[in-house]
């Protein structure tokens, strides 16, 4: 049982980063950067190990990724806003993620470490954005035709 004390300080310091992550207007740039460290940590053992060519695969993620949020409801790409907001921020990239260097030099080690601990989350909330950010990131990879080999997927069915 979570303890009034433990329940009032959580709500606060949630309603403190709502409100700073729902006024934060990203930049494009920041939030390439955000999905590039998550790209990174997600497709791990995925991408390519030549850096270049590895740069090239996360680069092409992202660009799908953006794609898809672009055609989403509006509803939901304001909720990914707000997260994304929340991310940029160095408050709530510590706070929140647990990371403490910037997102471009983030180690894939901290962002797994930060994937994960959402993945298992007691709370929903996070739960469902762990959610949403894996499957935007492994949906734009394997959108590729380049990488359904990988997965053993020998494309669509030809129709005549």
């Amino acid at each position: 049982m979570i303890s009034r004390r433990t329940f009032l300080k959580t709500g606060l310091a949630g309603s403190l980063l709502l409100g700073l992550g729902g006024y934060a207007l990203v930049p494009r740039s920041e939030r390439q950067q955000i999905l590039a460290a998550i790209a990174n940590a997600v497709l791990q053992g995925a991408l390519p190990s030549e850096a270049t060519a590895r740069q090239q695969g996360i680069a092409r993620t992202v660009h799908n990724v953006e794609a898809t949020i672009a055609g989403l409801p509006l509803a939901t790409q304001a909720e990914l806003d707000q997260l994304f907001g929340l991310l940029a921020s160095s408050a709530g990239r510590i706070a929140l993620a647990g990371i403490w260097a910037s997102w471009e030099k983030a180690s894939i080690a901290s962002v797994s470490a930060f994937l994960e601990s959402w993945r298992h989350c007691r709370f929903n909330l996070l739960r469902s954005a762990y959610a949403g950010l894996h499957d935007l990131t492994l949906g734009a990879w394997y959108a590729e035709p380049d990488t359904w080999e990988a997965i053993g997927y020998p494309g669509p069915p030809k129709v005549r």
